[in-house]
């Protein structure tokens, strides 16, 4: 009998997922376990695998569209069975997104249009021009999105499902399909603009349509449409300069599989993607792959026969081996005197770091520890340390476990408020700060009183390559207890870190340098000499924590890392 697929649990407190794509259409064979569609919040990107092995013979939630968990989003059907066929031929199981989130809602007058369209009459968002395109609803309390390429102009053909714009929200960047097969025939919002979620941002008229060459009509409340001919408007210029390039990136769009930032990142150093063999899912070009290419080979000549103008507002490149500053990954960088909007993510952690400011009464202590001797555990043990356990020996676990034994001293590090309350945490889950292209994003080891410092090096290095790599679980962003932030491998000092709510505390990692310290030894002589020393600060919620308790929990954990005696595994 057929298997339902169901929207899974997105963690803890989320009862609603956003289902960003189908890595499976209908009629094609799936395996148990292999991955059949990618969902995302507001904290967690994540492929879902199939929970059975047959043929995707139903789709009943179309890409872009938010539901409840455990709604049913498509039947698995055994091979062989007659509800394939069945399944198979029911377009109108796919609704775009405007009519699958507002059904009970009547749909905005259209106008008349020059001829009947030829849109399958199954779909039921078409309208008497055209088939209406939409801003998709992108996650959890997420009511718009900014619309920030086309990747077709008026007048080029569509197929149903090829990538038709990009979009981006705080938390997301995702390529939109088309929601069916015809011509562009309007677009009413230009790129860069935000819209609300269910905004007709286009129109898609069916093939031989005049409705495809009508001019259509201006509206006041979305930039201009575009005009009759199969030119883009004037906002649009650069992408209309020639045909060739349109063609060029919808064609490498078809062939390829990759995001939109691996694609720019492409552009800016003249990569020829077709260079690469991606590593994700199903072939799909990563982060990693084209930063790893650029890496070896460094940037290319730029590429004519592309023929594509360079954006006046380029990313810069980040290099592979450290996570880059938030700035250079999701803010353009502007020109000395120019105003620059912020991202949509810029906005939203702005917002967010200035309520958990709001929140908190945020402290800060900084301590400075000496780490002469974990440095020289950690020369002497690393090269082994990797070929025995198959990862690098890297600080995090040191400070880890030393964070571990300040919280089993003062246990009141490891606490949330709760109204008036306070909540003493059974166990500690510790959050690690990792920077991502799109943002920061904090994903936890749970339980880490349970782990040996091997196992602990383990998780720390699993999540962040699974966060970079979006293949984080969602209950592996959530119930974090207390938050380890390095910002000390840019080189800083120091810094002063703010708390992630609802935590209480955070510790920020300085930058390690050598420097003179004055030594005593036990018959109490002084004497200078060159040690490693780390900063590490504490950012404390004064409301819950007092200054004593937090410099005692600084105290243990700066005694535990000088005086280091566990065996490292």
């Amino acid at each position: 009998m057929p298997t339902e697929v169901t929207m899974p649990q997105m963690g803890e407190s989320i009862f609603e997922g956003t289902l960003t794509k189908w890595l499976k259409k209908v009629g094609d064979k799936v395996s148990r376990d292999e991955p059949l569609f990618e969902i995302s919040t507001d904290k967690v990107d994540a492929e879902i695998p199939a929970p059975s092995a047959g043929v995707l013979s139903e789709i009943k939630v179309q890409e872009g569209a938010t539901v409840q968990v455990n709604t049913v989003v498509a039947m698995i059907a055994e091979e062989g069975s007659t509800s394939q066929t069945a399944s198979a031929a029911q377009p109108a199981k796919l609704m775009p997104q405007a009519q699958a989130t507002s059904a009970a809602q009547p749909a905005p007058p259209a106008p008349a249009p020059a001829a009947a369209p030829s849109a399958p009459p199954a779909l039921p968002s078409a309208t008497g021009k055209g088939i209406d395109v939409t801003m998709p609803q992108m996650g959890e309390s997420i009511f718009e999105g900014t619309l920030t390429k086309w990747l077709k102009k008026v007048g080029d053909k569509v197929s149903r499902d090829e990538p038709l714009f990009e979009i981006s929200t705080d938390k997301v960047d995702a390529e939109i399909p088309a929601p069916a097969s015809g011509v562009l025939s309007e677009i009413n919002v230009q790129e860069g603009a935000t819209v609300q979620v269910n905004t007709v941002v286009a129109v898609i008229a069916g093939e031989g349509s005049q409705t495809a060459s009508a001019p259509p009509a201006p509206s006041q409340s979305t930039a201009p449409a575009a005009p009759s001919t199969p030119a883009a408007p004037p906002q649009q210029a650069p992408a209309a300069q020639s045909a060739a390039p349109a063609a060029a990136s919808a064609s490498l769009a078809e062939r390829l599989r990759s995001s939109p930032l691996v694609r720019k990142i492409a552009k800016d150093n003249n990569v020829d993607l077709h260079q690469l063999s991606g590593t994700g899912n199903a072939g799909r070009i990563t982060k990693e792959d084209i930063l790893g290419f650029i890496a070896q080979h460094g940037k290319a000549a730029p590429a004519p026969p592309l023929g594509v103008p360079a954006p006046s507002r380029a990313m810069a490149p980040q290099q592979p081996t450290a996570a880059a500053p938030l700035s250079s990954a999701a803010a353009p960088v502007g020109a000395p005197g120019e105003i620059v909007p912020m991202s949509k993510m810029r906005s939203i952690i702005a917002k967010r770091m200035a309520e958990s400011k709001h929140t908190s009464a945020h402290v800060h202590t900084v301590f400075k520890v000496d780490m002469t001797r974990i440095v020289k555990i950690r020369e002497k043990e690393k090269s082994k340390f990797e070929q025995r356990n198959g990862v690098k020996l890297t600080y995090m676990p040191f400070i880890t476990r030393a964070v571990l034994a300040g919280i089993k001293a003062m246990p009141i590090v490891n606490t949330s408020v709760e109204g008036e309350s306070i909540r003493y945490h059974k166990s500690v889950n510790v959050g690690i700060a990792v920077a991502l292209d799109w943002g920061l994003i904090v994903p936890v080891v749970k339980k880490v009183e349970e782990k040996s410092f091997l196992g602990i090096q383990r998780a720390i290095h699993d999540v962040a390559e699974r966060a970079r790599g979006k293949k984080l679980q969602p209950d592996e962003v959530f119930g974090g207890t207390f938050t380890i932030t390095n910002p000390g491998i840019f080189g800083p000092q120091f810094g002063m870190p703010i708390i992630n709510q609802p935590q209480v505390a955070i510790l920020g990692m300085g930058g390690l340098f050598k420097e003179p310290v004055v030594i005593t030894d036990k018959d109490g002589n002084d004497s200078i000499a060159i040690r490693h020393i780390i900063r590490l600060t504490l950012g404390y919620d004064h409301r819950i924590i007092d200054g004593a308790d937090a410099d005692k929990f600084m105290v243990v954990v700066r005694n535990y890392l000088e005086n280091w005696s566990e065996e490292i595994g």
